[in-house]
């Protein structure tokens, strides 16, 4: 049981999201990003199953087969895609849905947060990509929302965080057509 190491980790997190989530206009988000995470049934599993360099959700699914944790916060928290599912008129399996902007640009956050915290000094511009690319994204995400997740975290990987955060303030949340970007920054 590591309740102090787990909040340590889970409050880093959550105010680096903050900070980016502040630096591109999404105030409410970023104040309220992952809050579910200090509630009994996240902490407490969290706190149990925490080892530092990964989820403890994946320490609890090898111990459980399932982590209660995670079903609690991925239906609470707006910026994970497994919240877009829902099942289409005329059809009988759940399926992945288009993820609003705003949530989709809060994810891009999360991402970028979760591997400086669980890589810490080792991490890289192109680790929120690979570990992307490691869960089989594709499969799992609206065609739409996959291309646009991939193209952020591929500028991200190729131009750096600046250039991304730019991008996403003044092109993606005010839903300016990216050539117009793309001949601002000269490409």
């Amino acid at each position: 049981m590591h309740p102090i190491k787990h909040f340590r980790t889970i409050t880093r997190h959550r105010h680096m999201v903050m900070g980016y989530c502040l630096r591109v206009g999404l105030i409410r988000q970023g104040l309220c990003h992952d809050l579910s995470k200090y509630s009994p049934t996240e902490f407490w599993q969290g706190a149990k199953y925490y080892q530092g360099t990964r989820s403890p959700n994946a320490g609890a699914r090898e111990a459980l087969g399932y982590s209660t944790a995670w079903m609690h916060h991925k239906g609470r928290n707006k910026h994970h895609y497994e919240y877009w599912t829902d099942v289409p008129p005329g059809e009988h399996e759940y399926q992945p849905v288009p993820m609003p902007t705003r949530y989709l640009v809060e994810s891009v956050m999360d991402r970028i947060a979760a591997s400086k915290v669980y890589r810490g000094k080792d991490y890289r511009d192109g680790d929120p990509l690979a570990y992307m690319d490691r869960e089989h994204a594709r499969d799992k995400l609206h065609p739409d929302t996959y291309k646009k997740m991939r193209f952020l975290l591929t500028l991200l990987q190729d131009r750096g965080e600046e250039t991304l955060f730019d991008f996403l303030r003044n092109v993606v949340l005010k839903e300016v057509p990216y050539e117009k970007w793309g001949e601002k920054q000269g490409l």
